[in-house]
């Protein structure tokens, strides 16, 4: 289990004008993994905007502000929304990715016939075990604790009777 992986805090954006980015990426911000990965990235761009970081994990996310990916869903395999508004995930992200900001040759044997099949299925493994690997409880509970801290799912309940 990784769960006493090293917390970090993501590293700030730079630079990020509204349409300068050729790839928003959609990242789980309370994944200790995730966050290693986006600052290893943000180095990369170097305050370029090339990339879009966007932390699903914070309570102002919206699926209407990110392509109509919605939080479950973006919790369940990493996606990533193009500047043309199409919607990528899994492997694709990192190749993507990686190509944007100019080392895309890490990922280039994913594209391969033989590898890239393989990979995609080493990152289903990850993407259905990662939350337990990372000692965080499962994804039916973040999605309650999230729904219950927004209050997402009222009803009559929530509203103040006269």
């Amino acid at each position: 289990m990784i769960a006493n992986a090293t917390s970090e805090k993501v590293m700030p954006d730079a630079a990020n004008s509204e349409r300068g980015w050729a790839i928003n990426l959609l990242y789980d911000g309370d994944c200790p993994l995730c966050v290693r990965e986006v600052n290893f990235l943000r180095q990369k761009d170097n305050g370029r905007g090339r990339v879009k970081f966007t932390d699903i994990a914070d309570d102002s996310y919206t699926a209407d502000q990110n392509g109509g990916v919605d939080y479950a869903t973006a919790m369940g395999r990493i996606h990533a929304v193009l500047a043309d508004g199409t919607v990528i995930k899994n492997v694709e992200v990192f190749q993507q990715v990686y190509q944007v900001l100019g080392i895309g040759w890490i990922y280039a044997p994913t594209g391969w016939p033989l590898v890239g099949p393989l990979v995609d299925w080493l990152y289903g493994l990850w993407a259905n075990w990662r939350l337990a690997v990372t000692g965080r409880p499962s994804l039916k509970t973040i999605l309650a604790e999230r729904a219950e801290r927004l209050g997402e799912g009222c009803s009559d309940r929530c509203q103040i009777q006269d």
